[in-house]
């Protein structure tokens, strides 16, 4: 490693510089990227500590491995097997202290419009400062007085920031069909390719959402039996047919020329997801077959093979709900998110039609303004005229993401029994919470196709 490296690394941890990697091949980074790439890593390391603590195969292997495993336990006072630092309690207060964390940074970095600010330097900077903080805030946890009313109290916090987080993410689902309508609509003004691209895509998503909903009544349903699928399954897909319906009125199309089938046919699809995956969490339904035996039923029957490894299901599936759950967390995080949270979108005049819209990177004008070379990757500095994306927003969300993945790990209000082996079992919590969240996409969809009609005196942007 070259000297100019290791002073770069020194002032990454220490100091108020940008973070890279000590590696010349790796690709440019932006300085506003490097500083959600860390707290990131920092939320993926905590909540990984989180699986680890609710695992109990975790516990085992350590027990038997570890050498002086009891007399470690006593002596750090976590009880003779470290019970204390196991289970949903520990889960709990680990979160609180990641929680704790992110809104602290929340209140301190409000209103910061400058990076050449002191509370600017010290968001993007001493990142080894910070990681002892994080981690102190975390331990601290494990010495909060009167354990049993904190872990009450904080239970219903946690399910608050989670349906607050959950909630964001539907608003701007919503947010983003309408923008992708908006914009391909924008470009079929001037190139009728725009116009088939527009046709297509929509003939793709109902197409899946179709597909979705024949496939879910094939194997989520039986002749016998299986009624709260059957009636959900029909609900669901009922709701689809009729906020499509809606979209395309006369009364909605006078009011909103932009509204179309794209955005149903985008809230269609992630309804038939949440059906799927409300359907996939729900506690198995037994019955009696003819030899008087108990069998499974309302669930396909190569499900009942795939969860006989339920280390591999737990471990791929964790991986994957975690990558999304950080996905949400950086895409709901830009300045376009946290403005269109407050009702502020682009103008038709600077709405330019792309394929990628969504992808438009913050700050692309003073991008290259300043670049430096710290014998490895190179920084680009791209906040020196301004903010590239709200401090404070991106904070208030990873604040929300704690409490999720807290209440997520410990299965929601079935935190006794949690275990990270028992994951993907299904809970009737976590079945009704997914089952809301579709309920509550179609209807902020629904309100805002109808509230130009409903208050025909307000100018609505979408």
């Amino acid at each position: 490693m070259s000297a100019p490296c290791c002073a770069g690394q020194l002032a990454c941890c220490c100091g108020t510089a940008a973070c890279s990697l000590c590696c010349k091949c790796c690709p440019k980074i932006k300085q506003s990227t490097s500083t959600r790439f860390m707290y990131a890593l920092y939320f993926i390391l905590v909540t990984i500590v989180c699986c680890v603590m609710m695992s109990t195969t975790v516990a085992n292997e350590m027990k038997t491995h570890i050498p002086f495993y009891k007399q470690m336990c006593k002596g750090i006072q976590a009880g003779e097997t470290c019970e204390k630092l196991v289970g949903y309690s520990a889960v709990y207060k680990v979160c609180f202290g990641m929680a704790c964390f992110f809104f602290l940074f929340f209140l301190f970095t409000i209103k910061i419009n400058s990076s050449k600010s002191c509370r600017a330097y010290i968001h993007n900077g001493f990142w080894l400062v910070k990681l002892v903080i994080l981690a102190a805030m975390c331990s601290g946890a494990f010495f909060i007085p009167d354990q049993d009313t904190f872990l009450n109290a904080w239970r219903y916090v946690g399910a608050t920031g989670g349906f607050l987080f959950i909630a964001i993410q539907l608003i701007l689902l919503v947010e983003f069909a309408h923008k992708w309508n908006k914009n391909w609509t924008a470009g079929a003004n001037h190139k009728q390719m725009w116009n088939g691209l527009l046709a297509l895509v929509t003939l793709i998503l109902y197409s899946v959402a179709v597909a979705a909903l024949v496939l879910m009544a094939l194997f989520y349903t039986r002749a016998d039996g299986c009624m709260y699928n059957k009636v959900l399954i029909g609900v669901n897909g009922g709701l689809c047919l009729f906020v499509s319906l809606v979209a395309i009125s006369p009364c909605v199309q006078n009011r909103q020329p932009h509204s179309g089938l794209l955005q149903s046919g985008v809230i269609s699809c992630y309804v038939m997801y949440l059906t799927f995956s409300a359907l996939s969490s729900k506690p198995p339904e037994t019955m009696l077959d003819e030899n008087n035996q108990n069998i499974t039923i309302c669930v396909p029957e190569f499900s009942q093979g795939l969860h006989r490894d339920e280390n591999l299901v737990t471990g791929l599936g964790t991986t994957i709900l975690f990558g999304c759950i950080l996905y949400s967390c950086l895409t709901s995080t830009t300045r376009a998110s946290s403005e269109a949270l407050r009702g502020i979108y682009a103008t038709p005049e600077t709405d330019v039609a792309r394929c990628c819209f969504c992808c438009v990177p913050d700050g692309d004008g003073d991008a290259e303004e300043h670049v430096e070379k710290r014998g490895g990757q190179t920084v680009i500095y791209d906040e020196k005229k301004g903010t590239v994306y709200s401090y404070a927003y991106f904070h208030f969300v990873f604040f929300l993401a704690s409490l999720y993945v807290m209440m997520t790990v410990t299965h929601w209000f079935h935190y006794e029994s949690a275990q990270m082996e028992k994951f993907f079992t299904g809970t009737w919590s976590i079945f009704w919470i997914k089952m809301v969240s579709c309920w509550v996409c179609v209807c902020l969809y629904l309100w805002t196709l109808i509230a130009p009609l409903c208050c025909p005196s307000r100018e609505f942007s979408v």
